[in-house]
């Protein structure tokens, strides 16, 4: 009858590190606000229509903003099980399409202005996060190289080809399916761009999307420990006991390797510009500049 007392402790110990892993990554956010808000002088209050992102479950006073390409589809598989009333039990038995049906999830833009104050400061709020360039590239190779995403090719494809291909053929501005990936970054760091209209959920910044500054978040979960956080994340609340974060070994998954090789045709002044359109992620999620970078 000694063994369970000594487990105790170990585990114990365990989740007041990760307590304590958490914190620093909060902390690490606070600090990086702090020292920036002076660049982002507009401390604009929030609007609803800021937090369409944010995905509630009232079962377990949960927050979730999701952020496209880290995980995002699990998560709402997994989300879909906590608010499903036990309609699903197992998040992969979810078709991923199924798992971004708006009408899956209730996000926190469809409730009154006092109801989401009641929320944002009594309910658990989380995000993950993923290194922004692997992020980026990983959008890239699902949205520009994959022939049945006709949708993307059309709305972005061909404006990008327009915008950034001389002597582009009438099928490529027509098709938008062929969109090099230099070219897709002289897009994004197109001040003309970022005039124009929003970007895309995909390449967004975690910053644009999630609001940390105005938002306080009690965890930050990567995709590098996604596994880890993800069940962490679950433990506190309270469905742990019944509720596994799916694991599953992805083959197609973008890594750092591949991205390396993605920004070897990028050229430095280039790579400086994207890398000050994506800074405040890398700042505030503690990711360093990557080693392939030849910054100006």
């Amino acid at each position: 009858s000694q063994l369970p007392d000594l487990l105790v402790p170990v585990l114990s110990l365990q989740l007041s590190n990760t307590a304590i892993l958490h914190q620093i990554r909060r902390d690490q956010v606070t600090d990086t606000c702090r020292a920036n808000s002076v660049s982002s002088r507009k401390r604009r209050v929030l609007t609803p229509n800021d937090l369409k992102h944010l995905v509630v479950d009232e079962d377990h006073e949960m927050i979730y903003c999701y952020v496209p390409k880290v995980a995002c589809t699990n998560w709402k598989r997994v989300m879909m099980v906590l608010t499903g009333r036990g309609k699903y039990s197992d998040p992969m038995e979810i078709p991923a399409n199924e798992a971004h049906v708006s009408s899956n999830l209730k996000t926190l833009n469809q409730y009154s202005i006092p109801e989401i104050n009641h929320r944002l400061k009594n309910y658990m709020k989380f995000l993950f996060v993923r290194e922004p360039f692997e992020r980026l590239v990983s959008a890239y190779r699902n949205k520009f190289t994959q022939k049945y995403n006709t949708s993307f090719h059309k709305r972005y494809g061909t404006k990008i080809v327009r915008r950034q291909r001389k002597n582009a053929t009438q099928e490529a501005l027509r098709k938008g399916d062929d969109v090099k990936f230099e070219e897709f970054v002289a897009y994004l760091i197109d001040p003309h761009t970022q005039r124009e209209e929003p970007f895309n959920e995909h390449w967004q910044t975690v910053y644009s999307l999630c609001h940390p500054c105005h938002i306080h978040y009690d965890l930050i979960g990567k995709y590098e420990t996604l596994e880890e956080d993800s069940n962490y994340i679950l433990q506190l609340a309270g469905v742990g006991s019944y509720l596994k974060f799916p694991t599953y070994a992805k083959s197609t998954r973008t890594t750092d390797e591949m991205t390396t090789e993605f920004f070897q045709n990028i050229s430095s002044e280039h790579q400086s510009q994207l890398y000050e359109v994506y800074k405040l992620d890398f700042l505030m999620f503690n990711y360093s500049v990557p080693s392939y970078l030849k910054l100006e």
